[in-house]
């Protein structure tokens, strides 16, 4: 009986090795699309960690330009502004300049 049942096993799987075959080959491109996936996932979320990076310094500056821009309202802040990007001085003050010898 047991080798009987086992008969039928055999000649079954030898019929259909077909079957058996084209399982195995959709298993392995299945195995090859999910490493394929991984790969990707992982390139993508560096990619996401960076724009994230770049996010927050984008953010820095923008907060720190509108401090700029809400302080130009501010007299001494012009006044500085125009002391370091034009070198004027204001009436009262005198105006120092240190220049190297070899000029």
């Amino acid at each position: 009986m047991l080798s009987k049942s086992l008969k039928v096993l055999e000649e079954a799987l030898i019929q259909s090795w077909w079957v058996i075959l084209f399982i195995l080959l959709c298993y392995m491109v299945y195995e090859q699309g999910l490493k394929k996936r991984n790969a990707e996932f992982s390139r993508l979320h560096e990619h996401y960690k960076e724009l994230l990076q770049e996010k927050q310094r984008s953010l820095a500056m923008q907060k720190e330009l509108l401090l700029k821009i809400n302080s130009e309202s501010d007299p001494a802040w012009v006044e500085l502004a125009l002391m370091k990007e034009l070198g004027l001085v204001p009436e009262g003050q005198t105006k120092v300049l240190f220049v190297k010898e070899g000029r």
